[in-house]
């Protein structure tokens, strides 16, 4: 038996003086799952300015233009002497509705009330709204048409805009506070 134990245990010694072998590194995917993502994103976006391309085509009221951000804008008010476009650090005041992209009202005017927005500075509002309000000057009023990459995204707003929904919002500016270099806190 004190045989047996020996040498199991001088088994065990020379088996543990072995050399380490190497671990393999785990594998893992190519950035798959995020180049199918984009290509789902891309596909998406195309399928949308399409949409939006053939709405404005329909549209006999209304002249849209693009904008450099991505999305469409028709002025429904426009004030040709006003020139002042809101800038970072200005104060906004706006009124909107958002509504699907057939007309059908998701959120009124009146259920959003008036918002005070700090230019730049707040996402109190949807990336695509917070680049349309440096469009439009005091007094100004737009239709706008937002792809879901610059609304609410894949996510929505939890309430009534479901995901991935592009939107149509009428904006209006209704006042613009200039901020000066004085009343900037440092």
């Amino acid at each position: 038996m004190k045989k047996l134990i020996f040498i199991i245990c001088i088994t065990f010694c020379f088996g543990s003086c072995s050399t380490p072998e190497p671990r393999k590194p785990v594998t893992s995917s190519s950035g798959s799952f995020y180049r199918e993502s984009a290509e789902r994103a891309k596909k998406m976006l195309a399928k949308e300015e399409a949409m939006f391309q053939q709405l404005i085509e329909n549209d006999s009221v209304n002249s849209f233009q693009a904008s450099k951000d991505g999305f469409w804008f028709s002025y429904i008010k426009q004030d040709s002497t006003e020139i002042y476009l809101p800038k970072e650090d200005d104060i906004v005041t706006l009124m909107y509705n958002v509504q699907d992209v057939n007309g059908n009202i998701i959120y009124s005017k009146e259920s959003i009330d008036t918002i005070n927005y700090l230019v730049d500075k707040q996402e109190n509002i949807f990336l695509g709204m917070r680049r349309a309000v440096k469009l439009l000057g005091e007094n100004e009023e737009a239709i706008i048409y937002f792809p879901s990459s610059l609304a609410y995204g894949y996510v929505g707003d939890r309430k009534r805009i479901g995901r991935n929904m592009p939107l149509k919002v009428q904006l209006e500016i209704i006042d613009i506070q200039q901020q000066t270099q004085d009343s900037i806190p440092n």
